[in-house]
Protein backbone atom coordinates (compact mmCIF):
# COMPACT_ATOMS: atom_id res chain seq x y z
CA UNK A 1 0.00 0.00 0.00
CA UNK A 2 1.72 3.10 -1.21
CA UNK A 3 0.03 6.51 -0.55
CA UNK A 4 -0.86 8.66 -3.75
CA UNK A 5 -0.36 11.91 -4.28
CA UNK A 6 -1.43 15.22 -5.86
CA UNK A 7 -2.17 15.08 -9.53
CA UNK A 8 -3.46 11.76 -9.44
CA UNK A 9 -6.90 11.87 -10.27
CA UNK A 10 -8.69 9.14 -7.50
CA UNK A 11 -8.32 11.53 -4.65
CA UNK A 12 -11.12 13.93 -6.69
CA UNK A 13 -13.35 10.58 -6.96
CA UNK A 14 -16.05 10.23 -4.54
CA UNK A 15 -15.56 6.76 -2.53
CA UNK A 16 -18.11 4.40 -2.58
CA UNK A 17 -20.19 2.64 0.69
CA UNK A 18 -18.08 -0.59 1.93
CA UNK A 19 -20.95 -3.36 1.82
CA UNK A 20 -19.57 -5.93 4.52
CA UNK A 21 -17.10 -5.19 7.22
CA UNK A 22 -15.12 -8.69 6.90
CA UNK A 23 -11.58 -9.53 7.42
CA UNK A 24 -10.07 -7.66 4.46
CA UNK A 25 -11.72 -4.51 5.44
CA UNK A 26 -10.11 -5.41 9.34
CA UNK A 27 -6.78 -5.89 7.63
CA UNK A 28 -7.13 -2.79 5.39
CA UNK A 29 -7.64 -0.35 8.44
CA UNK A 30 -4.25 -2.34 9.99
CA UNK A 31 -1.97 -1.63 7.11
CA UNK A 32 -3.59 2.17 7.04
CA UNK A 33 -2.98 2.37 10.48
CA UNK A 34 0.33 1.23 9.86
CA UNK A 35 1.16 3.25 6.85
CA UNK A 36 0.18 6.57 9.71
CA UNK A 37 2.71 5.62 12.03
CA UNK A 38 5.11 5.39 9.20
CA UNK A 39 4.57 8.52 7.85
CA UNK A 40 4.26 10.43 10.89
CA UNK A 41 0.44 10.89 9.87
CA UNK A 42 -2.34 11.58 12.19
CA UNK A 43 -5.38 10.74 9.71
CA UNK A 44 -5.63 8.31 6.26
CA UNK A 45 -8.21 7.91 3.70
CA UNK A 46 -9.24 5.40 1.88
CA UNK A 47 -9.00 7.23 -1.33
CA UNK A 48 -5.04 8.39 -0.07
CA UNK A 49 -4.27 4.76 -1.07
CA UNK A 50 -5.92 4.38 -4.22
CA UNK A 51 -9.19 2.42 -1.94
CA UNK A 52 -12.16 4.52 -3.35
CA UNK A 53 -14.02 2.92 -0.21
CA UNK A 54 -15.39 5.29 2.17
CA UNK A 55 -13.24 4.49 5.07
CA UNK A 56 -10.48 6.10 7.33
CA UNK A 57 -8.27 6.27 10.24
CA UNK A 58 -7.21 8.67 12.98
CA UNK A 59 -4.16 8.79 15.61
CA UNK A 60 -3.39 11.57 17.16
CA UNK A 61 -0.68 10.77 19.92
CA UNK A 62 -2.00 10.37 23.41
CA UNK A 63 -5.09 8.85 21.69
CA UNK A 64 -6.43 6.12 20.59
CA UNK A 65 -6.34 4.36 17.21
CA UNK A 66 -9.83 4.81 15.49
CA UNK A 67 -11.48 3.24 12.05
CA UNK A 68 -14.57 5.19 10.62
CA UNK A 69 -16.05 3.19 8.00
CA UNK A 70 -19.01 4.57 5.97
CA UNK A 71 -19.30 7.52 8.11
CA UNK A 72 -21.66 10.56 8.12
CA UNK A 73 -21.20 13.29 9.86
CA UNK A 74 -24.19 14.44 11.82
CA UNK A 75 -23.74 17.71 12.62
CA UNK A 76 -20.49 20.87 13.13
CA UNK A 77 -20.24 23.90 14.77
CA UNK A 78 -21.17 27.26 13.91
CA UNK A 79 -17.80 28.46 14.98
CA UNK A 80 -15.07 27.90 13.68
CA UNK A 81 -11.26 27.76 14.05
CA UNK A 82 -8.71 28.32 11.87
CA UNK A 83 -5.73 25.93 11.69
CA UNK A 84 -2.45 24.70 10.12
CA UNK A 85 -3.40 22.02 8.20
CA UNK A 86 -0.99 19.52 5.98
CA UNK A 87 -1.87 16.26 4.05
CA UNK A 88 0.54 12.53 3.07
CA UNK A 89 -1.14 13.28 -0.21
CA UNK A 90 0.33 16.82 -0.81
CA UNK A 91 3.63 16.32 0.85
CA UNK A 92 5.21 19.45 2.00
CA UNK A 93 2.83 21.96 1.63
CA UNK A 94 1.17 23.25 4.94
CA UNK A 95 -1.60 26.10 5.44
CA UNK A 96 -4.12 27.50 7.73
CA UNK A 97 -7.40 26.38 7.26
CA UNK A 98 -11.08 27.42 8.80
CA UNK A 99 -13.15 24.23 10.28
CA UNK A 100 -16.12 23.93 11.99
CA UNK A 101 -14.44 23.70 16.07
CA UNK A 102 -16.33 20.52 16.98
CA UNK A 103 -17.99 17.96 14.83
CA UNK A 104 -20.55 14.89 15.51
CA UNK A 105 -20.31 11.78 13.39
CA UNK A 106 -21.64 8.30 12.67
CA UNK A 107 -19.76 5.28 11.77
CA UNK A 108 -18.91 1.87 12.54
CA UNK A 109 -15.49 0.34 13.72
CA UNK A 110 -13.51 -2.49 12.15
CA UNK A 111 -15.40 -4.97 14.11
CA UNK A 112 -18.61 -3.69 12.54
CA UNK A 113 -20.05 -1.98 15.25
CA UNK A 114 -22.23 1.44 15.04
CA UNK A 115 -20.53 4.39 16.77
CA UNK A 116 -21.50 8.17 17.20
CA UNK A 117 -18.66 10.38 18.01
CA UNK A 118 -18.21 14.11 19.32
CA UNK A 119 -15.49 16.22 19.71
CA UNK A 120 -13.90 19.00 19.14
CA UNK A 121 -9.94 20.35 18.30
CA UNK A 122 -7.55 18.36 16.61
CA UNK A 123 -9.60 15.18 16.52
CA UNK A 124 -12.52 17.47 15.14
CA UNK A 125 -10.24 18.82 12.39
CA UNK A 126 -8.61 15.55 11.26
CA UNK A 127 -12.19 13.74 11.26
CA UNK A 128 -13.34 17.08 8.84
CA UNK A 129 -9.95 16.82 6.74
CA UNK A 130 -10.28 12.75 5.97
CA UNK A 131 -14.06 13.11 5.45
CA UNK A 132 -13.41 15.60 3.24
CA UNK A 133 -11.09 12.69 1.25
CA UNK A 134 -13.90 10.80 0.95
CA UNK A 135 -15.95 13.06 -1.13
CA UNK A 136 -12.69 13.57 -3.47
CA UNK A 137 -12.22 17.06 -1.68
CA UNK A 138 -8.92 18.20 -0.62
CA UNK A 139 -8.04 20.68 2.20
CA UNK A 140 -6.34 22.89 -0.70
CA UNK A 141 -10.20 23.44 -1.98
CA UNK A 142 -10.73 25.31 1.47
CA UNK A 143 -8.30 28.33 0.98
CA UNK A 144 -8.29 31.04 -1.44
CA UNK A 145 -7.84 30.95 -5.31
CA UNK A 146 -4.99 32.44 -5.30
CA UNK A 147 -3.73 30.98 -2.16
CA UNK A 148 -3.89 27.80 -4.21
CA UNK A 149 -2.74 28.87 -6.73
CA UNK A 150 0.86 30.08 -5.25
CA UNK A 151 1.03 26.98 -3.77
CA UNK A 152 0.21 24.52 -6.57
CA UNK A 153 2.98 26.35 -8.27
CA UNK A 154 5.57 26.03 -5.87
CA UNK A 155 4.55 22.34 -5.27
CA UNK A 156 5.06 21.56 -8.53
CA UNK A 157 8.07 23.55 -8.81
CA UNK A 158 9.94 22.21 -5.53
CA UNK A 159 7.76 19.85 -3.58
CA UNK A 160 8.67 16.48 -5.59
CA UNK A 161 12.13 17.37 -5.13
CA UNK A 162 11.79 16.45 -1.53
CA UNK A 163 11.33 19.83 0.09
CA UNK A 164 10.13 18.73 3.06
CA UNK A 165 7.28 22.66 4.27
CA UNK A 166 6.25 25.22 2.29
CA UNK A 167 4.45 27.79 3.36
Amino acid sequence: MQIITLGNELLRQKAERIDKINKEITDTAKQMLEILKRDNGVGLAGPQIGLMKRIFVVHIEGDEERVFINPSILETSQETIKFEEGCLSVPGIYVDVVRSESVKIQAWNEKGKPFTLESGGLLARVIQHEYDHLEGVLFLDRITEQKKEKLLAKYEKTARKGVKNLK
